[in-house]
């Protein structure tokens, strides 16, 4: 039986007076999907996606696995072959394509609402979620692409920071597997592992389907059931594991012959839906989150001509994401590049932002959140975030209410709290003798 949940508005108001509507219909299918669905008729057009618990952090004891079943998913059933799929879509004016990341792996789909266009469409989705073959040429030419990237990230310094910082920051969890794999592993993933994987994870109890666009509810419903029901039931995942602090500052260096040195400095954040990533995001913003205007561009760039690139970042999960910042530096910069990177890290902590980067910074985030939801597919990422997140239908709204009110103590209490650099992780990839000569 289906159970309703009462819909609830979410309303943005953009600095000018004007506001966006949509209101977020929730529901699940007889199978068990959980459904969100936004009206939207301004364009004929449907954004529809299916975000599955199948990640890499699924992965296991093999890593990659998550990504090749993803990239097989679309090239063939026992009844088509990838170009005929292909073909399928394209003839009705429909764009498909597959994802997959750290939490989920996903479809999405935009095509016209004219009934004459979309029901095929989601009648060849459904068909493609059901029946995916695995065909052993198309694992084997994927496998070999697979093993090409991670030959050539071998040659990425960029490459070979994320890879070691994910390792530092994460451990033994699940989120430190590499979502592209490591070349022992992907050598010998078969097409059962993949058959396995995808009987575990692509399942109707498993997944979150979002809707935007130019439908009505009641067709939005038989989407969703008969997409649902494409799907084997199965069964929810257990969460992932939490995600444990690194127990002291640590510096890992990878030697790596090249002009600059990359450096990357951060640790474990907060999962998605905690209180704190609101004056987090705050605080990543001023810090190194817009672009040229912020703390780190300002004295790494202008002040110093250290680096023409520096940046933070604050990403969320299922459970503890990651923050961290980033720069690329001359290799006889490097030791006072650190010195500028950690002492404003520092800085902001300890002594909290001044009022003018925080008004500023709100009308930055303020003024320009409301763009990010302009068209079907922007508002899509969002919604189904929501959705597979578990986070309130007025998760948007309240963003843009926390942001206008948020004071300065307010952010340097969340950075004091919960970014600490005695959990701190520094990687520094560039010539050996360069990076053993800093601490």
């Amino acid at each position: 039986m289906k159970r309703w949940i009462v819909m609830l508005g979410l309303i943005l108001t953009t600095g000018a007076g004007g506001a966006m509507e949509a209101d977020i219909q929730q529901w699940h299918t007889e199978s068990g999907t959980k459904v969100l669905f936004v009206e939207r008729h301004e364009l004929p057009i449907v954004d529809l996606r299916v975000v599955f618990d199948a990640g890499s952090a699924r992965d296991g004891d093999h890593p990659g696995l998550a990504r090749l079943t993803s990239e097989l998913l679309l090239e063939g059933t026992e009844a088509q072959d990838a170009g005929e799929i292909a073909r399928s879509f394209e003839r009705f004016g429909a764009r498909v394509s597959t994802n997959s990341g750290r939490d989920t792996g996903e479809f999405s789909l935009r095509g016209l609402s004219d009934p004459a266009r979309l029901e095929p469409v989601i009648e060849e989705l459904a068909a493609v979620m059901q029946g995916a073959s695995f065909p052993a040429d198309a694992l084997e030419r994927v496998r070999r692409q697979m093993l090409l990237g991670l030959q050539q990230a071998k040659s990425s310094a960029a490459d070979q920071a994320e890879r070691a910082f994910t390792r530092a920051i994460y451990g033994d969890h699940p989120y430190a597997s590499p979502p592209s794999g490591t070349t022992a592993s992907v050598e010998v993933l078969d097409r059962q592992a993949v058959v396995d994987f995808h009987t575990r994870h692509y399942t109707a109890n498993n997944a979150v389907l979002t809707v935007v666009g130019d439908l009505t509810r009641a067709r939005a419903e038989a989407i969703a059931e008969q997409l649902s029901q494409a799907l084997p039931a199965g069964e929810a995942l257990p969460p992932l594991p939490e995600v444990e602090l690194p127990d002291g500052p640590q510096t890992v260096r990878v030697p790596f012959e090249a002009g600059q040195t990359h450096v990357m400095v951060g640790q474990p954040s907060v999962r998605r839906g905690d209180e704190a990533y609101y004056p987090l995001y705050m605080g990543n913003h001023m810090l190194g989150g817009s672009g040229l205007t912020s703390i780190l561009a300002e004295r790494m760039r202008e002040d110093r001509g250290l680096s023409y690139s520096s940046s933070s970042r604050l990403s969320t999960g299922a459970q503890r994401g990651r923050f961290q910042m980033a720069t690329q530096v001359r290799n006889e910069a490097l030791g006072e590049a650190l010195e500028v990177l950690r002492g404003s890290f520092a800085e902001l902590r300890d002594e909290g932002p001044s009022e003018e980067r925080m008004e500023a910074s709100r009308r930055n985030i303020t003024g320009s959140f409301p763009l990010q939801l302009d068209s079907n597919r922007d508002l899509l990422g969002y919604v189904s975030s929501i959705g597979f997140h578990d986070l309130p239908h007025d998760y948007l709204q309240q963003f843009m209410e926390r942001i206008e009110a948020m004071d300065r103590q307010t952010v340097q209490a969340a950075l004091q709290s919960q970014l600490d650099p005695e959990h701190m992780v520094t990687v520094l990839v560039g010539p050996e003798a360069v990076i053993n000569g800093v601490d």
